[in-house]
């Protein structure tokens, strides 16, 4: 049993407001929550909606149509009125009058009950609510916590128009039936707050970033969180000085982290190849969204796979990974962070726009500090040298403060960090670096199959598109065909003997990759690795909209 809700309108006009009161209250009833957001680049104007869907089962992916669409501005009327299912309910802020749409002018009935019209989003909760069925108290009550400390006049007067709201729709109360409880967990995060809450219990002490949308809404919970946990954050003032200043901290020894989106980090790459030679553990989220250039900057897209992989002059090793759901954003930053720790090597966190904004409830996440091992020398002695060769390729690394002389160079060097152009040693330090590579590949994650084992269709997909899939995986399954996912959450390095032996043997299976972007990125990378594949299908999206299981679907069953 499910509902979906679409509240639309201009940027400025409050969406935000209704929908994250929404998604509280309905968390807080033991429903399951899933939230996804639309929106453009422009700070005023343009059409942007938030959706909220909620079911008495676990959701993973945002909905095609709505089960009640509340139109805030003429263009959500203009754009989304044929985009709802049937029967549904259509709710419009204004006093015209539109066939099969119910209009109710919240801002002038705010105005009317506190004189303040920015109140109408309350009124439009209080609707909302009661159109679903749900108690009005319920929402009082979340009011009456959520705004305790802004006096007691703004909490009677946001009760007292949520009180309104359900009077006014007392008429339609349960005309669109919500979910009854199922016991859902009440914590709702989104993805930026996760990968933040990650690094922060890892023990991250630096932060930086120069803000770039989708990315920045991971560095401002770090920023958020910066008392609690004891974190340095720091505003940079471009991407080079950001990547260079984690570049520094972790040298000192620090744990550090710098958030951005794909634009940013291009102009990260110089600085990622220093701390491939330097051997330095930098940890990079890039939030991807669609380009080339600025392209669609508030939009998501999984197109950046590729970039990350090889960006950096020279070779180096790397790990990348790239979460599925909240609960691996949140486990996937700490392994990043240990990871370029334990190997000395640079790691990312590939998110998107999607994901990070995604609102979901799921069991707490732990927010106790608990620090990843850094893996460092505390008290290097007198003869210690940073790059002696190991079997491994990882040093003992130790940090400036000793008695020892920590010596890093950005050209080629020996054991002690001096410049060599010495071409025999090029040859023995290029060969330590790219040993790590061996032990990166063994601790690697293999990708996670759901669905049955003998399905006749295999879904392949990695990063934020694990939800929609596997919700996909489901649909076509109730319906009678065989299908079944397998996700990539770690891209990089990737072991082929497993999948060649476990999912890719049976040449009868119908292999579909789905895919965020126009070229079939992991298909193509799976190619370069030795998988050979006889034949494959794409679903691909490339238009700055996520995918969703409904989608996925009807897609496989068209085609």
């Amino acid at each position: 049993m499910e509902v979906s809700i679409r509240i639309a309108g201009q940027a400025g006009q409050g969406l935000q407001t209704i929908g994250n009161l929404l998604v509280g209250v309905l968390s807080k009833l033991g429903v399951h929550v899933f939230a996804t957001q639309s929106y453009m680049s422009r700070i005023r104007g343009g059409l942007n909606w938030f959706d909220i869907r909620i079911s008495d089962q676990e959701l993973f992916s945002g909905c095609e149509k709505a089960d009640l669409l509340v139109a805030l501005s003429p263009e959500a009327i203009d754009e989304l009125l044929g985009q709802v299912n049937k029967n549904a309910l259509i709710l419009y802020d204004s006093k015209e009058t539109i066939d099969h749409v119910i209009s109710m002018d919240f801002q002038q009935a705010a105005k009317d009950l506190t004189g303040a019209p920015v109140m109408a989003n309350t009124i439009a909760a209080g609707v909302i609510f009661t159109i679903l069925g749900y108690n009005i108290d319920s929402l009082c009550d979340h009011l009456q916590k959520k705004l305790a400390g802004k006096g007691r006049e703004i909490v009677d007067d946001n009760i007292k128009c949520a009180r309104h709201g359900a009077e006014w729709a007392r008429d339609l109360a349960g005309k669109i039936k919500g979910p009854d409880p199922a016991d859902a967990p009440a914590a709702v995060y989104n993805g930026g707050q996760t990968v933040a809450l990650g690094a922060a219990t890892a023990g991250v002490k630096f932060a930086t970033a120069y803000p770039m949308t989708p990315g920045t809404a991971t560095f401002t919970y770090l920023a958020g969180m910066a008392d609690e946990y004891s974190i340095v954050v720091e505003q940079a003032e471009d991407e080079i000085a950001a990547v260079n200043m984690i570049c520094g901290a972790t040298y000192a020894g620090v744990p550090a982290i710098t958030t951005t989106s794909g634009g940013g980090f291009a102009l990260m790459v110089e600085g990622v190849s220093l701390a491939g030679m330097m051997e330095l553990p930098i940890v990079i989220m890039i939030a991807q969204r669609p380009g080339p250039a600025t392209g669609l900057p508030t939009r998501t897209a999984q197109q950046d796979l590729k970039m990350v992989l090889y960006a950096g002059h020279g070779e180096f090793p790397r790990a990348i990974y790239a979460p599925g759901s909240l609960k691996q954003a949140y486990d996937l930053t700490r392994q990043a962070i240990q990871t370029a720790h334990t190997y000395q090597s640079p790691t990312f966190i590939l998110m998107d726009q999607f994901l990070v904004d995604v609102q979901k409830n799921i069991v707490p996440l732990d927010h106790t500090l608990n620090p990843i091992d850094r893996c460092i020398i505390l008290e290097s002695q007198a003869e210690y040298q940073r790059y002696v060769v190991t079997e491994n390729g990882v040093s003992p690394r130790a940090i400036p403060g000793g008695e020892g002389f920590v010596v890093c160079d950005s050209d080629e060097h020996t054991e002690d960090g001096h410049i060599t152009e010495d071409l025999q040693a090029r040859i023995r330090f290029q060969d330590k670096r790219m040993a790590k590579s061996q032990g990166l590949l063994k601790e690697a994650i293999g990708p996670e199959f759901y669905g049955p084992s003998n399905a006749d269709l295999l879904l392949v997909c990695w990063g934020s598109t694990y939800g929609p899939c596997r919700e996909a995986v489901d649909r076509l399954n109730s319906s009678g065909r065989s299908a079944a996912m397998l996700h990539f959450s770690q891209v990089w390095p990737i072991d082929m003997n497993p999948l060649k032996e476990n999912y890719f043997r049976d040449n009868s299976r119908r292999i579909y990759f789905v895919e965020g972007n126009v070229t079939a990125q992991l298909a193509s990378l799976l190619r370069e690795q030795g998988l050979h594949l006889s034949d494959y299908e794409t679903i691909l999206r490339y238009d700055g909209m996520p995918f969703t299981g409904q989608e996925i679907a009807e897609r496989i069953e068209r085609g």
